[in-house]
């Protein structure tokens, strides 16, 4: 992260894969494909929408849907239950204290998500899930979260609808803005988390994760507080041709969090969290090497970006790398095998 922080966005609006059947093969062999009985276009039948506030009055770019009281009878239930899909493979005996409070459509994202607010009647408990339009990039982003990364991901396909688990954690943007001013120990803490959740992004080439991309999870210690950042949106998974575009450090919305690291951080403590970092990452991959070889196998089958894009993040990955193997990728998949073949041979395993 020594490199001078700047600007980099996407070129462009980002454009829709569907899942191929390979790789619909590989979500029903690892139980990620299930029949689900409310798909995204479902959805869309709303009647009224009305702007979503926060707190203190603030636009949230989410809209709160409406429906007729025939949908609703149709459309509830079946939402309970592909909650009840989720948490507990689908055991219905939970459902009878479970019901939808409340369901909210963001046009802004890429996926044009539906947020479905789940509520428990006998302690007013809440808990949320979205569903999805189906991308193959987001699918391959999930994926290799769960795979590569210390978090667990619970997601479920149908065609093209795409369920989601909600990610707890404050967003990124908002912790950077009134969570920062904190003990000293507490921003060292933080610096740490932000190098390796850099080191995270850029070894599975997920891409996009600008502050409000990410939330932190924030879990109270014997002194202090332990934080893990985790991601929230996986559009960007291996597709856009910049290296930069790969590091969250290079945006500007995570300056303070770069600024914050150069301040307690050096050179060499900062190797030292990558290579720890790069060591876990080995660890996860080799104890699940017959999951990720299946998926990189299906995933260097497919296109899941432009031609031109494929093209300048090899060359870009091939100087930062020094190695002549990326001049034979002609895909996205090819590209993230051979980043992770080189970053993995160059970790002193733990």
């Amino acid at each position: 992260m020594s490199e001078q922080p700047r600007e980099d966005v996407p070129s462009r609006k980002k454009y829709f894969y569907p899942i191929i059947d390979t790789l619909r093969d590989y979500l029903i062999e690892y139980d990620r494909e299930v029949k689900l009985p409310v798909q995204y276009s479902d959805l869309l039948r709303f009647n009224l929408h009305t702007p979503l506030l926060n707190k203190d009055g603030t636009d949230t770019l989410w809209q709160t849907v409406y429906y007729d009281q025939s949908e609703m009878r149709e459309l509830f239930p079946s939402l309970t239950y592909i909650y009840a899909l989720l948490h507990t493979d689908g055991d219905i005996a939970v459902m009878e204290h479970l019901s939808v409070a409340r369901i909210d459509y963001c046009t802004f994202g890429n996926s044009r998500p539906f947020r479905i607010r789940i509520i428990n009647k006998l302690n007013d408990n809440y808990d949320h899930f979205y569903i999805k339009t189906a991308d193959a990039s987001r699918v391959y982003g999930l994926e290799l979260e769960h795979i590569l990364s210390p978090n667990r991901i619970i997601y479920l396909s149908n065609g093209n609808t795409l369920i989601e688990e909600h990610i707890p954690g404050l967003p990124g943007d908002v912790f950077i803005d009134h969570r920062l001013q904190t003990s000293k120990f507490n921003q060292i803490r933080i610096c740490k988390e932000f190098v390796k959740f850099n080191e995270r992004c850029f070894a599975r080439l997920l891409g996009d994760m600008r502050s409000y991309n990410f939330v932190v999870d924030i879990t109270p210690d014997i002194e202090g507080n332990q934080y893990r950042i985790r991601a929230i949106d996986f559009d960007q998974q291996s597709y856009e041709g910049r290296r930069k575009f790969y590091l969250p450090h290079f945006f500007k919305e995570n300056n303070v969090l770069v600024n914050l690291g150069m301040k307690y951080i050096n050179e060499t403590t900062m190797r030292q969290y990558q290579e720890e970092e790069r060591s876990l990452i080995s660890h996860r991959a080799r104890t699940a090497a017959l999951r990720l070889n299946k998926l990189l196998d299906v995933m260097r089958a497919e296109e899941i970006s432009p031609k031109e894009k494929v093209l300048s993040l090899a060359a870009d990955l091939g100087a930062h790398h020094n190695s002549p193997a990326f001049k034979h990728c002609h895909n996205m998949g090819q590209i993230l095998t051979e980043h992770l073949s080189i970053i993995l041979s160059r970790t002193k395993l733990i």
